[in-house]
C-alpha cells in the first residue's frame, strides 16, 4: 500500500505528440505506476490528469519524456496542482477539437522494425505489402491536406478501413491505434505498372514482377515512393546509368545509390560510426561517404568524385525492390534538372516523358513533394546538406518568443521558414526558383506551413535581390514587407540555430550574394546580430566577365583575376592555351556584363581552373569540389594573403593571392600542393581578420554559415584554427549552411525589426 499522501498534477505536453501513439504510451505508463485520472488531445497538444502519490507523479513525469515513442518530440511538458479529483482508473479520453492549435506534424519516416518483421513474415496479412505502417512508422507530413490530423483530412480518406484494420485502429493496446494511415491488401493503396505511353500493363504482384525484371534488363524505371518519385536503374549499368543522366539532363553530378542493408554499405563505402548511425535512423538521409576500392558500382554513378551518396530503404516498396534486383540501385529524383520532384501518377507520365522507360505507381497520394535528405560526417558531426524528407517540418527550438514571421528564401536552395512563439518551422527542401512549377510548390508550401500551424505572418522577409521571384511573392501580398542582406540572414541563421543572441563575428562565405553597393557579395566577415550588422572584411571585389556564364565557366573567372593581379602582361600558364582570351578581357577592361563580386565561390573556381582544374562545369561548385579533393587533406603552409584597409572596412587582397598561385603553377608544383596551401591560406587569413575583429570589438564567437562551408577541409581547418586562437564557433547543425537556412534568417530578422518599431 503507497501510504504517501495523494496528488492531482496536470500535465501539458506540447511538440509531436498526436498521430505518433503518445496517448496509449501515456496511459500504459500510468497504468503501471497505478496512477489514476486520464489522458486527452487538445489542439494545445496532450493534456494529462494524473493522481497519486508525489514519488509515482514524479517517476510518471520523468518517464514522458525518457520513454516517448519513437515519433514523438517532446516540446515543452508543463505540470501544476490540482484538487483531487474521484476516479478509481486511468481512462483515454476523446479529442477535443476547438481551441488554437499548438501541436506538430510528425516527418515521414522510416517502416520500423515491428512492421518490417510482419512484412516479412509468410503467415502474417501483410507479407510483402508495401504500405504497411503503424503509429511508429510511415507517411505523415505529405499526406496531410490540412488540420487536424484525422484520416479525413488526408490523402488516405479515400480507402475506407476493413473490419480487422478498424479493430486495430480503435485499439489503445494496439500498435495501429489511430495510426491514420492504417491498411492493408484487403482495403489499401495498390501497385500498377504502367507503360510509357501511360497506359497500365499490370496491377499488383504483377506490376512489381514485370517492374524487377525491366530493372535486370537496363530499363529506367519511375518509382512513387512516399515523397515523390525516384529515377531507378541498375548501379551496376553503366550504359543504362548514362542513359538516365543523358535523358534526365544531369551530365556529371552524382546519382544517390539504395542499397539493401549496412553490410552492403560498408562493402561500397569507408562509414565512420557517426555516419552509420545517420544511414540506419528513422530519417533514412543520403549520406555521403567515401568510396572503397573495388566496390563494383558503375564509374557513371559518380564520375570523378571521391564519395557515393548512400541511402537505405525506407519505404516497404524498396525493400520488395532491392530484394528483387539483388543489386543496389540509383535512386534519383524523377525530374528535369531544376524542377521540382513528381508527386502525381498522371504528372510523373507527363513530366518524365522520354525519360522513364515505365512507371511504378500507387493509388495513395502525395499531397506536398518532400526530396531526400542528404547529410555528411563534417567537424566530428553529421550536417545537413539538404534538410527535406524525414526532418521537416519538425521545429527549429528558439532562444525567445515572438511575432509570427514569414522569411521566404533566396533563389537556390529554397525553403521557406515560419515563426511562431519559440518554434521555426522550416519547410522541406523545395528547390531553385527558376521555373513556373518550382514556384508553384513554394507557394503551396508557404499555404500548407501556415494552415498546419494556423500561423498568419504579421511581416513576410524576403531576400534583396528585388528580381528573385520569392522577393516579387513576397511584394504581392498584403502583409507588410523587409528586404534582407542575403548575408546577413545567413549570420542570423546560424545564431538563431544555436539559441546565441550575439552579437559575434560572422564569417560568411559563399556563392553570391545582392549587396546594398549593388555588388555580388560572397566572402564577408559581419559583425553583428539579428538585430543589424556591420560588414567588417571581405574579399577585394573584381569583375566577373558574363556574370552567370563565368559561373558556369570557371576559367573565364580566373582570366579576369590574372588580369586583376597582373595587368595586360599575362603569366604564361598553361590553360591559358585552351581558351579565346581576347573577348573576355575586353569585357573585363570596359566592364561590359562584368559585375563586381567578392563571392568566395568564384576564388575557387579560379585558382581550380588556373592550376589545371575545371574549365567548365557542369553541377553547381564542382570547380571547387574537385580542387578540395586533390587536397587529400589540410596543408601546413598556406599561400600568403594580405589585408589591407579600405573604405572603412579591411579587404582581402584576391590579387596577391592569385599572384601566389600563378607562381605556384609556373614552378611546376602539383595541384593537390597548390590545393592544401590555397586552403590553408584561407584559414589563416580569416583567422587573422577575427583575430583583429576581437581586438577592437571586444568579441569572442564566431559563427559560420555559407555554402563554401560544405568543403569539409575548410571548415575542419578554420574550426581548429579558430578554437585554437581561443575563439567560440557556432556552425549550422540542424540546417544546411547553404542557401537553404536563409529563411530562417529573414525571418528572425524580420522578428527582431518588428520589436523595435
Amino acid at each position: 500500500m503507497d501510504l504517501m499522501p495523494t496528488e492531482r498534477w496536470k500535465i501539458s505536453i506540447s511538440g509531436i505528440v498526436q498521430g505518433v501513439g503518445f496517448r496509449p504510451f501515456v496511459y500504459r505508463l500510468a497504468l503501471a505506476r497505478g496512477l489514476a485520472g486520464f489522458v486527452a488531445n487538445t489542439p494545445e497538444g496532450v493534456v494529462v490528469e494524473a493522481q497519486g502519490s508525489a514519488p509515482r507523479l514524479r517517476d510518471f513525469l520523468a518517464a514522458l519524456r525518457r520513454e516517448a515513442p519513437p515519433l514523438a518530440w517532446i516540446g515543452e511538458i508543463g505540470s501544476s496542482s490540482l484538487a483531487l479529483g474521484d476516479e478509481e482508473g486511468f481512462a483515454l479520453l476523446p479529442s477535443t477539437a476547438s481551441g488554437p492549435v499548438s501541436t506538430l506534424i510528425s516527418p515521414d519516416v522510416a517502416v520500423c522494425e515491428a512492421c518490417l518483421a510482419e512484412f516479412l513474415n509468410p503467415t502474417d496479412r501483410r507479407f510483402r505489402y508495401p504500405f504497411i505502417n503503424c503509429t511508429n512508422c510511415g507517411p505523415r507530413y505529405t499526406i496531410v491536406e490540412r488540420i487536424p490530423y484525422d484520416r479525413p483530412f488526408t490523402t488516405m480518406r479515400g480507402f475506407v478501413m476493413c473490419a480487422a484494420c478498424q479493430r486495430e485502429y480503435d485499439d489503445p493496446a494496439d500498435r495501429r491505434f489511430h495510426a491514420q494511415p492504417n491498411c492493408c491488401p484487403d482495403c489499401g493503396p495498390q501497385l500498377s505498372l504502367v507503360g510509357a505511353a501511360g497506359k497500365r500493363v499490370a496491377e499488383r504482384g504483377e506490376a512489381l514482377s514485370e517492374a524487377l525484371r525491366r530493372l535486370a534488363a537496363g530499363e529506367i524505371v519511375a518509382v512513387k515512393g512516399i515523397g515523390g518519385f525516384h529515377l531507378a536503374v541498375d548501379a551496376a549499368n553503366g550504359q543504362a546509368i548514362e542513359r538516365l543522366r543523358q535523358r534526365k539532363g544531369r551530365a556529371a553530378k552524382p546519382l544517390a545509390v539504395m542499397v539493401a542493408d549496412l553490410a552492403t554499405a560498408r562493402k561500397l563505402c569507408q562509414l565512420e560510426a557517426l555516419a552509420e548511425q545517420a544511414l540506419t535512423s528513422q530519417a533514412r538521409p543520403i549520406v555521403l561517404a567515401a568510396k572503397k576500392e573495388g566496390h563494383g558500382l558503375a564509374e557513371e554513378v559518380a564520375p570523378g568524385y571521391a564519395q557515393f551518396g548512400l541511402m537505405l530503404p525506407y519505404a516497404p516498396l524498396h525493400y520488395l525492390l532491392l530484394q528483387g534486383v539483388g543489386r543496389p540501385l540509383v535512386m534519383t529524383s524523377a525530374n528535369l534538372s531544376d524542377e521540382p520532384i513528381c508527386i502525381d501518377n498522371d504528372e510523373a507520365v507527363l513530366r518524365l516523358a522520354g525519360i522513364a522507360d515505365c512507371f511504378l505507381v500507387h493509388d495513395r497520394g502525395i499531397h506536398l513533394p518532400c526530396d531526400d535528405s542528404l547529410v555528411a560526417l563534417q567537424a566530428g558531426m553529421i550536417r545537413q546538406l539538404r534538410r527535406s524528407r524525414g526532418f521537416a517540418p519538425k521545429p527549429i527550438g528558439l532562444a525567445a518568443a515572438g511575432a509570427m514571421v514569414l522569411g521566404v528564401g533566396a533563389e537556390l536552395k529554397n525553403t521557406v521558414c515560419l515563426l511562431k512563439d519559440k518554434q521555426a518551422f522550416c519547410s522541406q527542401h523545395l528547390g531553385d526558383l527558376k521555373n513556373l512549377e518550382a514556384y508553384r510548390v513554394f507557394q503551396q508550401s508557404i499555404g500548407q506551413l501556415g494552415a498546419l500551424f494556423e500561423i498568419s505572418p504579421a511581416l513576410i522577409a524576403h531576400d534583396l535581390h528585388p528580381q528573385y521571384l520569392s522577393s516579387r511573392w513576397a511584394k504581392e501580398q498584403k502583409a507588410p514587407t523587409l528586404a534582407v542582406q542575403h548575408h546577413h540572414a545567413h549570420l542570423a541563421a546560424c545564431l538563431a540555430e544555436n539559441r546565441y543572441e550575439g552579437p559575434v563575428i560572422g564569417i560568411i562565405l559563399d556563392g553570391a550574394g545582392y549587396g546594398p553597393d549593388q555588388t555580388i557579395w560572397g566572402s564577408e566577415v559581419l559583425l553583428g546580430d539579428a538585430g543589424g550588422f556591420t560588414r567588417f572584411a571581405a574579399l577585394e571585389a573584381l569583375p566577373l566577365p558574363g556574370g552567370d556564364a563565368a559561373v558556369r565557366a570557371p576559367w573565364r573567372t580566373a582570366l579576369s583575376y590574372l588580369f586583376a593581379a597582373y595587368g595586360a602582361a599575362l603569366p604564361d600558364l598553361p590553360f591559358l592555351a585552351a581558351h579565346e582570351c581576347g573577348p573576355i578581357l575586353t569585357m573585363v577592361q570596359k566592364r561590359l556584363n562584368s559585375p563586381l563580386t567578392s563571392s568566395c565561390g568564384r576564388l575557387f573556381d579560379a585558382v581550380a581552373a588556373m592550376s589545371g582544374g575545371r574549365q567548365i562545369v557542369q553541377y553547381e561548385a564542382q570547380a571547387a569540389i574537385e580542387l578540395m579533393q586533390l587536397a587529400g587533406g589540410p596543408g601546413e603552409r598556406g599561400f600568403p594573403c594580405e589585408v589591407y584597409a579600405e573604405d572603412d572596412m579591411l579587404k582581402i587582397s584576391v590579387r596577391s593571392l592569385i599572384q601566389a598561385v600563378a607562381q605556384a603553377v609556373q614552378t611546376g608544383m602539383r595541384q593537390s600542393e597548390i590545393s592544401r596551401r590555397f586552403h590553408a591560406g584561407l584559414v589563416a587569413v580569416f583567422t587573422r581578420i577575427a583575430e583583429e575583429a576581437r581586438g577592437r570589438e571586444k568579441l569572442k564567437t564566431v559563427a559560420l554559415s555559407g555554402g563554401v562551408f560544405q568543403n569539409r577541409l575548410l571548415l575542419e581547418g578554420l574550426l581548429a584554427s579558430l578554437g585554437r586562437a581561443g575563439f567560440k564557433v557556432l556552425l549550422h547543425k540542424k540546417l544546411p549552411c547553404n542557401d537553404a537556412c536563409l529563411s530562417l534568417g529573414q525571418a528572425v530578422i524580420g522578428r527582431a525589426a518588428l520589436k523595435k518599431r
